[in-house]
């Protein structure tokens, strides 16, 4: 597997999850409330995260939960920066932004981030061409519909080639605006307007989306499929969430979009060290 930026993806790489939102689906609330970022519970965790082994840490400020309102860019930029710019002094480390703003992106870029993840495949007003100025690579990622209805009886023709060719024809659109093929990541977007059924369909054909040539990065940690899949409602969706990872890896994945790092990094070490 080749390089692409400064993560090297002879293996699978870690992403740390920092949600810098109150109503995200795992951690909201748990770096931000009333307004105010809670500095020293983000840089306890992402100390932790990086002892345990990440390679990149992913900072969000728009919760894209089912069911979730949209953020205004103001408010989005009042989150993220100001984390981003507290990383940097912190941590030398790779620092990832989730974001779909043009804005965000190209102040991102200016304080150091190092690669940008959008969910909505940089089809924002202005987020494509953002992302080709700023030189970063890009996750491009599908979502049918809005997070705020993207789970109202989510219909494909065929789930995996469906998303297949958005994602090739989005790569298609980044090309031709000027980005370098090796800044180009993809993601099948799991559990962004996708039945359970769907879900297992996109990952069991997961090989067909790594034969693309692109990095491919699966963010499954801790989602509802995993308690569809157990049939147990619990939160608890740690065993879930590591089986998966260890699954993604095995085919080829590149990046693993994770909120429990330490427990991540062991198993796919242990992965590392099995000879198939």
């Amino acid at each position: 597997m080749r390089e692409s930026g400064h993560v090297n993806l002879c293996k699978a790489r870690i992403m740390g999850v920092i949600n810098v939102t109150p109503d995200s689906f795992s951690d909201g609330g748990q770096f931000i409330k009333n307004g105010r970022i809670n500095t020293d519970s983000i840089l306890r965790t992402v100390d932790s995260m990086l002892v345990a082994g990440a390679d990149i840490i992913d900072v969000g400020g728009e919760s894209t939960r089912p069911g979730a309102d949209p953020v205004g860019v103001d408010h989005e930029f009042s989150r993220v920066v100001p984390v981003l710019e507290l990383l940097k002094t912190h941590f030398d480390t790779l620092l990832s932004v989730d974001t779909s703003s043009a804005k965000l992106i190209r102040e991102a870029a200016s304080v150091g981030a190092n690669f940008i993840n959008d969910v909505r495949a940089l089809r924002r007003p202005g987020a494509l061409e953002a992302a080709v100025e700023s030189k970063l690579p890009v996750c491009l990622t599908h979502m049918q519909n809005q997070p705020k209805n993207m789970q109202i009886e989510p219909f494909y023709l065929n789930v995996v080639s469906d998303v297949l060719t958005f994602l090739l024809e989005r790569k298609d659109a980044c090309l031709a605006a000027g980005m370098a093929p090796d800044k180009i990541f993809i993601d099948p977007g799991f559990g962004f307007g996708k039945t359970l059924e769907h879900n297992v369909m996109l990952f069991r054909a997961i090989d067909r989306f790594v034969d693309t040539g692109f990095p491919v990065i699966v963010g499954v940690s801790r989602k509802r499929m995993i308690g569809e899949l157990l049939n147990d409602p619990s939160e608890c969706r740690l065993i879930g969430s590591i089986t998966l990872a260890v699954l993604a890896a095995q085919r080829g994945v590149s990046i693993l979009r994770v909120h429990d790092v330490d427990e991540t990094v062991r198993a796919i070490k242990i992965l590392s060290q099995i000879d198939f």
